[in-house]
């Protein structure tokens, strides 16, 4: 029960993230790069602020790993912020955790696991209920260059992801990880080049960094090492339907019978997948 009040927890950061995100960019103005890079910057601030205050040694910063979640998140962040220049939520979405599906699935393939029929099942009604909630209608066209982006960006959270599940020290990981994740991020933002950034945008950006993505994301790495990978996995596809749900709830936005019907197929394919033997 503990662990999936933790999951529970962490996946409700990861939809106030978006909602954040879809507030800063699209109602105040902010530009997305711009966005991104004070996002990561306040979640290192945070996280290493927390890691000044604790009685534990520093963590190592410069390591193989540390730089490889370091990396695999600075292409998240700008693959996603480039991606939403271009692309609806609700695409960029299917694409993001379509995915990371995808990789995660196939990584514990190619690891050896054995899958249980039963999460394979959960898996495919849960994605199915994503592609009801998401799914472009109309004569909507795909952006190719976003579509590419959202894909990279994707395969990097996944990547972040299965770093994750053996780390002894999940703040300590993150906060190193967000350290040196900002370099990377800001250079992007030199690159494309600084736009607007209104005051309401930048403290919503400083909130969706220090609280919803920096500790979200710690608590996302204390929860893997617990959870098979396959169903870390699948526990994402929550994400984009509580991001929905909460945009009914906090921004005006329409309830529909397609939201509930998608909600129920998402939350059912993930219950079913629990019930699998690891």
């Amino acid at each position: 029960m503990r662990l999936f009040a933790l999951v529970a927890l962490t996946m409700c950061a990861f939809a106030a993230n978006s909602v954040l995100n879809r507030i800063g960019v699209a109602l105040q103005g902010m530009d997305p790069m711009d966005f991104a890079t004070v996002r990561t910057g306040a979640g290192a601030a945070m996280l290493w602020a927390l890691v000044a205050m604790r009685k534990a040694p520093r963590p190592a910063i410069m390591s193989t790993k540390r730089l490889a979640g370091a990396t695999a998140l600075a292409v998240y962040m700008v693959g996603f912020s480039w991606a939403y220049i271009t692309l609806d939520a609700g695409l960029g979405a299917l694409i993001l955790f379509g995915v990371l599906q995808i990789v995660v699935f196939g990584w514990a393939v190619l690891e050896g696991g054995t899958i249980p029929l039963l999460r394979w099942l959960g898996a495919a009604i849960a994605l199915t209920g994503l592609c009801v909630l998401l799914w472009p209608s109309g004569t909507t066209l795909v952006p190719i260059g976003g579509a590419i982006s959202m894909t990279i960006a994707g395969a990097a959270w996944a990547i972040y992801t299965l770093l994750g599940r053996a780390e002894a020290d999940p703040l300590g990981a993150t906060a190193s990880n967000f350290l040196l994740c900002f370099p990377l991020v800001a250079l992007a933002m030199l690159w494309a080049g600084i736009g607007q950034m209104p005051l309401p945008g930048v403290i919503t950006a400083i909130i969706a960094g220090a609280i919803t993505s920096g500790l979200g994301y710690a608590l996302w790495y204390r929860a893997l090492p617990a959870l098979p990978t396959t169903v870390a996995g699948i526990a994402q596809l929550s994400v984009p339907v509580i991001a929905v749900a909460a945009g009914v709830a906090f921004l005006g936005e329409a309830l529909t019978l397609r939201l509930l019907i998608a909600g129920g197929l998402v939350l059912g394919g993930i219950a079913v997948s629990l019930t699998a033997r690891r």
